[in-house]
């Protein structure tokens, strides 16, 4: 199983990216996907995350309504469409498969997602 994060790059405040991740090796429907990311020393947080199903999302505290994760299971890809980004925005994101077929909606904790992909940079500047 591969996940492969991209769509990074450098906004102003108040712009809008969307990032892709594609999974490669099992079909999209078997697990749920997860968003992270990561600000230099800072740890790991959940960011948002959809079901097997696409039926159950999670989105933090912190998206505040901004974020959209949708999937394409044509295409095994998870999207996170990121707009009005703010400076505190700025982290690698990275994508991950649930250890396990059932997810809890309710949480989204790093420790319980593997398969992470190489993460991609959003910087966004005031």
């Amino acid at each position: 199983v591969q996940l492969q994060a991209s769509g990074g790059g450098s906004v102003q405040a108040g712009g809008s990216l969307r990032l892709s991740c594609l999974v490669s090796g099992v079909p999209l429907g078997h697990y749920a996907i997860g968003w992270f990311r990561q600000a230099p020393g800072k740890e790991r947080e959940g960011v948002s995350g959809i079901s097997s199903g696409g039926s159950m999302k999670y989105y933090a505290d912190f998206v505040e309504g901004r974020f959209t994760i949708a999937r394409d299971s044509a295409k095994n890809t998870v999207y996170l469409q990121m707009d009005s980004l703010k400076p505190e925005d700025t982290a690698v994101y990275y994508c991950a498969m649930h250890i396990w077929t059932k997810w809890d909606s309710r949480y989204l904790r790093p420790a319980d997602f593997g398969s992470w992909g190489q993460g991609t940079q959003v910087t966004v500047s005031s």
